[in-house]
């Protein structure tokens, strides 16, 4: 018999600063753990700012925090996995609050299912995206398109994926992106060469999402969800 899918509720936030939806995963992790929320999925777009993950070498960052305050760009140590990445205006950034219990609890496979989503997205503009191995995120050709960073924490997700969509990439200048050398940075504004809208992008998203980990997507008001 077929299990009913489970409720993960969505919204897209527009500009949200980096903090505040550190705040807002924060307070929605404990809700879930607790069993008084559904999952959900955060899509959003930030300020520019830099993350360091907990593997994360400081020398991956070109400039000092002075240097890149005058720039514009915070910079934040974060509980996620990986290394350095950039997020900023033109990007749709998924921060899933997903239970994986009982049938997920699987790291690898949550990040490979990732990955499927934003292949998927992908595939909707017709850009053949793909994983690289040994390597995370989703890449087309020597390029990445979408940067993945997770936190789990008793079996309940946190941070998640960046999809350049219509980023300035020359902000990925500031850093190594994800500690890879010799690879490039890529959005879907430049392999299509026009404009994306963000919005659409994420309700893509939102629905391969809910495709790839068996949940009925619905559209909520998530920003006061805390």
């Amino acid at each position: 018999m077929t299990r009913p899918a489970r409720t993960c509720r969505w919204d897209w936030l527009e500009r949200v600063p980096y903090q505040e939806a550190l705040d807002l995963q924060s307070a929605l992790v404990t809700r879930r753990q607790a069993g008084t929320a559904d999952d959900t999925l955060l899509l959003l777009e930030h300020p520019p700012v830099i993350t360091l993950g907990r593997s994360a070498a400081r020398d991956n960052v070109h400039f000092s925090p002075a240097v890149l305050k005058e720039k514009g760009v915070e910079l934040f140590q974060t509980g996620r996995g990986g290394d350095v990445t950039f997020h900023g205006p033109g990007q749709v950034v998924g921060y899933p609050v997903l239970d994986l219990n009982p049938d997920r609890r699987d790291v690898h496979r949550y990040i490979r299912d990732l990955e499927d989503v934003l292949i998927r997205t992908a595939s909707d503009y017709g850009v053949v995206a793909a994983r690289v191995q040994g390597l995370t995120g989703v890449w087309v050709g020597m390029d990445k398109l979408a940067a993945i960073g997770v936190r789990i924490s008793r079996w309940v997700t946190s941070h998640g994926f960046a999809l350049n969509v219509e980023t300035d990439l020359s902000w990925f200048d500031l850093i190594v992106p994800c500690g890879i050398r010799g690879r490039g940075v890529t959005s879907l504004a430049r392999l299509l060469d026009r404009s994306v809208p963000l919005e659409e992008v994420a309700a893509c998203a939102a629905h391969h999402f809910g495709e790839v980990y068996q949940r009925e997507m619905v559209r909520s008001t998530l920003k006061e969800a805390s």
